[in-house]
């Protein structure tokens, strides 16, 4: 039974009101890390339970064949997912398929389990619409997050990440490199692919690993892995073009398949900042973000010719700001603060939004407009080609309630 298109207008309008006019207001009245834990373990209750799942999937989920894309032999029902940085020890998997999200990415993770920096750690820039981000990689480790996730299968694809444990023990060169592989081993084999996050602005060290000598010792390590997912960098929005450059020639010589653009922004001199206080510790998301996302998004693409796949992440907050990253040359989209900002409906509004936007252009299927603002529209290629599996909402509810986590390994 397909439901007619009124409802879900009907259904996010009532959700993004109740969400904007009450619940946020309540939320940004707490502290955002409490809140952030509180909803991490209602929405693990969701996700543990047949009927919450498909309830959850009735306000939120949405499909439509034309997000359908298959990349690298994973299938994707849409291109919005939830970007590293939410769900840090991989405990959403259960309930995010009934957000509406096409995919996930836990972490990050790292070779060591992490408390992450002192409290408090995390800011709300109310009027900018991002976040001040100081966790620091707070997370289980990869081997207790590893034996978790052993035995499961994910409903939709997931991504890995992982990231230099953050203590002084891993600011040494080959003690950092060492510690990656223990995470990237550890996880190499859960999820449909893998992220090496060498730019998080939060971590003793710095960023030692966006520096070309120090990036190809550690790719080289990673490449004596036998995995055949695919495997992304994900880069900071404030490295320079020659810094872009160099990176990008480095992942030349490895086995690496794509980027994403991008990671916090720890640069005060910015426009789009408009609170007048933001603190001088972590790096900022959200709008802060979003120009320098589409603008490495752009440079990444033009440089590569296409060549690599890039998943955007920063300020997306509407089918537009994800249009304009996919036009950009992205052929996925994350997200964590405009779903923060504007609620969980968001997800099935900016899938609605984005079909809309194809439709007005011409295009059947979402991996057409991929670059579309440098080329014509590709219909199909190698590296991405439309599935034509179309599910409707009901029947979506009713597969997770009676077959929860089956899904094939992509």
């Amino acid at each position: 039974m397909n439901v007619p298109d009124f409802f879900f207008r009907f259904r996010d309008a009532l959700n993004a009101f109740l969400y904007t006019k009450i619940l946020k207001n309540i939320f940004f009245m707490i502290d955002p890390e409490t809140v952030h834990e509180t909803m991490t373990r209602v929405g693990v209750f969701l996700g543990a339970h047949a009927i919450t799942r498909g309830v959850t999937a009735c306000f939120f989920y949405y499909s439509n064949k034309k997000l359908n894309q298959t990349i690298r032999g994973i299938f994707f029902s849409n291109p919005i997912g939830l970007a590293a940085g939410f769900d840090k020890d991989a405990q959403l998997t259960d309930i995010l398929p009934a957000l509406g999200f096409g995919f996930a990415e836990a972490g990050s993770i790292t070779g060591e389990a992490c408390v992450g920096n002192p409290r408090p750690r995390l800011w709300r820039l109310k009027k900018s619409k991002g976040l001040m981000i100081h966790y620091g990689l707070k997370n289980e480790g990869c081997e207790r997050i590893a034996e978790r996730l052993r035995d499961k299968h994910f409903q939709i694809p997931m991504g890995m990440s992982i990231a230099k444990t953050n203590c002084q023990k891993t600011v040494d060169l080959q003690a950092g490199i060492d510690d990656y592989f223990k995470a990237f081993t550890a996880l190499k084999d859960l999820g449909n692919y893998c992220t090496i996050n060498i730019s998080c602005p939060n971590a003793f060290g710095g960023q030692p690993f966006t520096d070309p000598v120090s990036l190809d010792l550690l790719l080289a390590k990673i490449d004596t892995a036998q995995t055949s997912k695919p495997i992304f960098l994900k880069l900071s929005p404030d490295l320079k073009k020659e810094e872009i450059d160099a990176i990008i020639e480095v992942t030349k010589r490895h086995k690496i398949f794509g980027f994403i653009c991008s990671n916090l922004t720890k640069n005060r001199d910015n426009k789009k900042i408009i609170d007048s206080t933001v603190s001088e510790k972590g790096g900022m998301s959200g709008k802060v973000v979003e120009d320098l996302s589409n603008e490495l998004i752009r440079y990444c693409y033009q440089k590569t010719k296409g060549a690599y796949v890039i998943i955007g992440c920063g300020g997306v907050f509407s089918a537009e700001d994800a249009y304009k990253k996919i036009k950009a040359g992205a052929s996925l989209v994350q997200m964590i603060t405009g779903m923060i900002f504007e609620g969980p409906q968001v997800i099935s509004q900016i899938n609605r939004g984005l079909v809309a936007l194809l439709e007005k252009d011409g295009f059947e299927n979402i991996a057409e407009a991929i670059g579309g603002d440098y080329e014509s529209p590709r219909r199909t290629s190698g590296r991405l080609r439309e599935n034509s599996t179309e599910f409707s909402c009901a029947s979506m509810v009713l597969g997770w309630c009676f077959t929860p986590q089956l899904t094939p390994e992509l």
